[in-house]
């Protein structure tokens, strides 16, 4: 299904990704808006076909979010999650 979203203040990934508490995460739409924002940056010609890893610490909301990423991985044309 399609959400209309707008940006979070501070939602900019560094060279750790994007690091916030799980209670930032879990605001409704945070990791989905996110997750579609890169794929955008990224061009659907380089995520159609893609290979996508995704991995977490394992601790709580790991499970969820990769979840929803596989999800919308699969939505947007990526071939294979890892």
């Amino acid at each position: 299904s399609r959400v209309e979203t707008t940006p979070f203040e501070g939602q900019k990934p560094g060279t750790s990704g994007l690091p916030k508490k799980v209670k930032v995460f879990i605001q409704p739409h945070y990791l989905q808006n996110f997750v579609q924002a890169t794929f955008n940056a990224l061009g659907a010609e380089r995520v159609k076909g893609a290979t996508l890893v995704v991995s977490g610490d394992g601790r709580y909301y790991s499970k969820d979010a990769i979840q929803i990423i596989t999800k919308m991985a699969a939505a947007n044309g990526v071939r294979r999650v890892w």
